[in-house]
């Protein structure tokens, strides 16, 4: 925990030795702002004395680049009174400010952020504390509205809103007639007023409570920009209608501004209605993965009996009945009968899967005809539906690398516009002579109105929100923003054989039996059925369901096969070359079958008892349907396709020549397939890689892009940015057109936030009036801004039917 001084205390993981103790004391010691630090191996921690709060972040990068690691919390909290993309960049900065915070990101279109943070140093408590002090608030612990999901909290925030919106409509209404209609009525400025109030005090109220909290702490927002606006406009005109003859003494006319007041509030609650509205949709996607969980679930006991209880009420291990039409509530095994099982909400492809007794069955995915009882294996959090969802929600939740310019502009934007208000003003005041007040405040107004930082921060994060949920429904799990703004630009991709391009689980295709004794079946059965190796499980699955026979003095000899006794007799099964050495010559004809089935890249196994050889099985490992095709579509986009296996040279020129790969490499260590994405690399190329195996984990992390197969190893799926549940290559290619059009939507999200402040701001300033005598309306000018953002998010959502 924190001590005097500043001293930081910061638990180590796998710092395991005094070698590593040395390795991160040295590291640290090099990080510029730590004054002093020590690693206590004992206590696995480092105290260092910092200045500054960023530097204990760097201080834990600086470690895990080490290849150690510390104890860190990381949870994600929504953040409430957001109001623009300036709100975003405050709560940031505030809580990245905080002792102990590794790391924070708000997402303005979530309305959340993501804090990670050493919990000796802080906790929840302070790093709320540090939030609310700039008026803004997270929702962490206890609390009125700690008990409720954020999306509860959105929609009654939306509900309070809409309210909110339609009585400063119905009250702007009758103050816009009046203006435009009945402006030389004796009280008409009297009534205006009247009916005007209650749209400031109550609709346009938060407006001026959140900018005077930001005035307070020196800093500004969008209500910043709005209540300045409405204010002075409202101010100006209560003046004007208590006191006309200030004006009239001097010669000049009395103007109020009511109806520009409250109809600006009125444009601009609505813009944020829509805008909510449509932020809401770009998460539909977690809503779809989180209703796919049924509420309450039908266990079996003991004796057989059923009892229905609540989903959170199931514990590992229970027995779970499921029938027809049922979606299956947690992640087990098959124990009892069998049927289709519709997996489309999870892996994107539309045929039901078959599923037997030991076969695995997953969270969310609906029994089609049939009725089954499976054994719960993991519950809750530990769900692959759990998982998948938390994955969709830090991948909508991190920011893409061009948001860091976005973040800065939106820094700084407020106090801009502010000053090019004022500017405006002044010129209009000390230039127009007679009209120069007046004309001075309205362009003061309407450039205060205008200006939009809300569309410059929506611009990047609806689009990623959108896209890595439009991945999701179609079985792409995007596990971060950069990965999703990067993969466009992939011309290089190196596909792992088994698993990635195959099916990775090898099947027996040929069998010759010289002996039709099905006794011999059995035996080869329950010999295989001792070994580990993944061939002895093809064999197995293809001979299933043989009587058992207890063989002894099993052996299994690596790189060439098994042997095992019955009977005082001798039986071997494996390599031809573990036959000939145990002096068994094969049949010349059985010989020549074998070494055509080689050339179709088919292993053989030879099986031999009694000093004679029984049979011969051929096993090979099936190319994927899909993958002839995926590889064809990502070389005619451009890409070159790379195949690493640990196979044969012949193997891997089979494999290749099958499916279309011009460019393979054999017999590839683990360390190997690494050191070829880095090759790839130094000659410029920007490389994907896919895989499935632990031994792909490394060149995984290497690539720029990195691709797990769903039905891999759970290693390279944490390693990897993106996962394809089902394995299917094709959904590579659809990957990368996502990537694509999420891009291309960022952009044209950012193009039109910049152009529109660009050329909203010198318009509503009056820069076209010394040439056509246009002056913008501040009425128009609200309206204006509100439909900004509401048009960015909408053209976030496009996105959600693009093919």
């Amino acid at each position: 925990m924190e001590t005097s001084g500043n001293d930081i205390i910061i638990p180590l993981e796998n710092v395991d030795s005094e070698h590593c103790a040395l390795i991160v004391g040295k590291g640290i010691a090099k990080i510029r702002g730590v004054t002093s630090s020590r690693v206590e191996l004992n206590n696995k921690q480092a105290i260092i004395r910092a200045g500054d709060p960023q530097t204990v972040a760097e201080t834990v990068t600086t470690i895990r680049d080490l290849g150690y690691d510390v104890s860190t919390v990381k949870k994600t909290y929504p953040v409430l009174e957001m109001t623009c993309a300036s709100c975003a960049v405050s709560v940031e900065s505030i809580l990245k400010a905080q002792w102990g915070v590794v790391d924070a990101r708000v997402n303005f279109a979530s309305a959340s952020v993501v804090i990670e943070f050493i919990p000796g140093v802080t906790n929840e408590e302070a790093l709320q504390h540090a939030v609310r002090s700039i008026g803004y608030d997270i929702l962490t612990g206890p609390g009125p509205e700690a008990g409720l999901s954020a999306e509860t909290i959105q929609k009654n925030n939306f509900n309070r809103l809409k309210k909110k919106t339609y009585w400063s409509l119905v009250l702007s209404v009758p103050v816009v007639i009046i203006g435009m209609f009945f402006s030389d009525w004796k009280y008409s400025n009297v009534w205006m007023w009247i009916i005007s109030t209650p749209v400031m005090v109550w609709p346009g109220r938060s407006f001026f409570i959140n900018s005077w909290k930001q005035a307070r702490h020196r800093s500004a927002n969008m209500d910043t920009l709005v209540a300045l606006s409405t204010g002075v406009a409202y101010l100006f005109s209560v003046f004007n209608t208590l006191f006309p003859g200030f004006w009239l003494d001097r010669g000049l006319e009395t103007h109020v501004y009511f109806e520009a007041a409250v109809v600006i509030i009125s444009f601009i609650l609505l813009g944020k209605l829509l805008e909510e509205k449509a932020k809401g949709n770009t998460s539909s996607a977690i809503k779809k993965l989180m209703n796919l969980q049924p509420d309450v679930v039908t266990l079996v006991d003991k004796e057989g009996g059923q009892l229905q209880v609540p989903v959170d009420r199931v514990l590992t291990g229970n027995i779970i009945q499921v029938k027809p039409g049922e979606r299956i509530a947690v992640d087990g095994t098959v124990v009892q009968g069998n049927s289709y099982v519709d997996e489309s909400m999870l892996s994107g492809e539309p045929v039901p899967v078959l599923k037997k007794e030991q076969e695995k069955v997953f969270a969310g995915t609906i029994n089609m005809k049939g009725s089954f009882q499976f054994r719960a294996d993991k519950i809750g959090s530990e769900t692959r539906l759990a998982r998948i969802i938390k994955m969709v929600r830090d991948a909508q939740s991190s920011k893409a690398p061009v948001q860091k310019l976005v973040d800065r502009v939106s820094g700084i934007f407020v106090p801009v516009v502010i000053v090019i208000a004022v500017i405006a003003g002044l010129a209009w005041y000390l230039l127009d002579g007679e009209n120069g007040f007046s004309q001075g405040l309205l362009a003061f107004i309407t450039v205060l109105v205008i200006a939009c930082p809300c569309a410059l921060g929506l611009a990047t994060p609806t689009a990623i929100m959108v896209g890595v949920g439009k991945g999701a429904e179609k079985g792409i799990l995007i596990k971060d923003a950069e990965s999703l703004e990067l993969a466009k630009n992939v011309n290089a991709i190196i596909l792992d054989k088994t698993g990635t391009i195959t099916e990775g689980k090898p099947v027996v295709t040929n069998e010759i039996w010289i002996n039709a004794n099905p006794d011999l079946k059995k035996i080869l059965y329950n010999i295989e059925k001792l070994s580990e190796h993944p061939l002895a499980e093809a064999i197995v699955d293809h001979l299933k369901d043989q009587e058992h026979i207890a063989v002894s003095d099993f052996e299994s000899i690596t790189g060439k096969g098994v042997k095992a006794t019955l009977n005082d007799e001798i039986y071997l099964a494996g390599s031809k070359r573990f036959i000939l050495e145990n002096s068994i010559q094969p049949d010349p004809v059985l010989s020549a079958t074998g070494d055509s089935w080689s050339s179709e890249a088919k292993t053989q196994i030879w099986f031999a008892g009694a000093g004679k050889l029984l049979a011969v099985l051929a096993i090979t490992d099936p190319v994927k349907l899909s993958s002839k095709e995926a590889i064809s579509v990502l070389q005619s986009s451009g890409i070159e396709v790379y195949m690493l296996t640990g196979d044969s040279e012949s193997t891997a020129k089979i494999i290749a020549k099958e499916t279309g790969i011009e460019h393979y490499t054999p017999e590839v260590l683990p360390e190997g397939k690494a050191d070829f994405v880095s090759l790839l690399q130094k000659q410029g190329k920007i490389v994907a890689m896919a895989g499935d195996g632990i031994n792909d984990s490394t060149a995984l992390a290497r690539a720029e892009v990195s691709i797990a197969m769903g039905k891999g190893s759970d290693i390279a799926m944490d390693v990897a940015k993106m996962t394809i549940i089902s394995s299917d290559l094709m959904k590579i290619p659809e990957a990368i057109r996502l990537s694509g059009a999420t891009v291309k939507t960022i952009k044209q999200n950012l193009f039109w936030a910049f152009i529109y402040n660009l050329i909203g701001i010198p318009v509503a300033a009056g820069i076209l009036y010394p040439v056509n005598g246009f002056l913008l309306n501040p009425m128009i000018a609200g309206a204006a801004m509100a439909l900004s953002s509401v048009s960015v998010v909408s053209n976030s959502l496009r996105l959600k039917w693009t093919k």
